[in-house]
């Protein structure tokens, strides 16, 4: 009997049936059982139910404590932000790293985890105007979410052996940021086996593309994490690749649910045509394999995948000659192999 996870899935606009297809042919590989409990999440049924559309992922989510998203039209509304505020998911985890076949003006080695809070800072207040030629908005830096963010990536680098970066303004900023540092200072007490420094972000934002191997997870605020999250993607050759954890924890800063989706859009021009490139979800999917606790089938994923690329097995978007569903195939049947030789999985 293989060990049985439920699973929501969100299924998407575009490509994401297609990717829907792609994952549940992959899982098909796996040693364990993906039991999917997938909800319609498309633009369409979203306009059609509204509210209840959002109650029942809510309510499922809820329920398994995993999610996989795929990519959803952005319309009336961010469903993204929407999830985020009904889940309570304060926290985003994004690694970002070189990924074979994709083109880059980059002639570095990328490989970053930048751990964002996703609540507070600029974004939580539109800000008003003052009479007409001045405008204000709040900032707001809590200390609950900063600790669960901080706790997230030191425990993070614990278990993969790597060094924290905070990035902040905490000389001009000193009420928020410097807040901010605090509590980062606090945790990072709780891990003294841990690495780490303080860097201010606009020195940061050089020095990442200066000497890039000295940033290994990097623990930043809101905004901090939009505007570096995009910057290191374009650094890697896309703002679309990759993968994204977004976390809600419990009152002891345990992971409570998680919900994994690809960075990228729903790309209509090409959905329905095999043309999709289910590397992003794949990398989603190993991500989410990890927080099951299945290290060495979440490691043969994302390394089958990423191998393979390097080996010039790549969809058309990346110079290749793969479908979406022979390219499937390819890394089913390389994850098949590596997990047959357990040894390989932990490459």
């Amino acid at each position: 009997m293989r060990p049985t996870y439920p699973v929501t899935e969100l299924l998407g606009d575009g490509i994401g049936p297609e990717l829907s297809k792609a994952v549940h042919a992959l899982a098909e590989s796996l040693p364990i059982r993906l039991e999917f409990r997938s909800i319609d999440f498309s633009l369409e049924n979203r306009r059609a139910n509204k509210k209840t559309v959002y109650d029942e992922a809510v309510e499922s989510i809820e329920a398994t404590k995993i999610a996989l998203k795929h990519p959803t039209a952005t319309v009336e509304e961010s469903p993204n932000q929407v999830l985020r505020r009904r889940l309570d998911l304060s926290v985003i985890h994004r690694p970002v790293y070189t990924i074979p076949g994709v083109p880059t003006n980059f002639r570095r080695e990328l490989d970053v985890d930048i751990v964002r809070i996703a609540t507070g800072g600029t974004y939580d207040d539109p800000g008003r105007m003052i009479g007409d030629d001045g405008a204000v908005s709040l900032r707001i830096v809590e200390r609950r979410p900063v600790r669960e963010a901080a706790r997230y990536a030191f425990g993070l680098a614990r278990k993969t052996g790597k060094r924290v970066t905070t990035a902040s303004k905490y000389t001009i900023q000193k009420a928020t940021d410097g807040l901010f540092e605090s509590v980062a200072r606090e945790v990072a007490s709780q891990f003294p086996e841990v690495p780490h420094n303080a860097e201010l972000f606009d020195a940061l934002l050089g020095k990442l593309i200066m000497v890039p191997e000295k940033f290994q997870i990097v623990l930043v605020l809101n905004e901090y994490g939009d505007f570096l999250s995009d910057m290191a993607c374009g650094l890697a050759g896309s703002l679309g690749i990759g993968a994204s954890a977004n976390l809600a924890f419990d009152a002891s800063s345990v992971v409570r649910v998680a919900l994994y989706d690809a960075a990228h859009g729903t790309a209509p021009d090409i959905a329905g045509k095999g043309l999709a490139n289910p590397t992003a979800i794949f990398l989603a999917l190993s991500m989410m394999l990890y927080q099951l606790g299945e290290i060495g089938v979440g490691h043969a994923v994302k390394n089958a995948t990423l191998d393979l690329l390097r080996q010039g097995v790549r969809t058309r978007d990346l110079g290749g000659q793969e479908s979406t569903e022979s390219f499937t195939a390819a890394v089913a049947a390389e994850v098949s192999r590596r997990l047959a030789k357990p040894s390989e999985t932990t490459a």
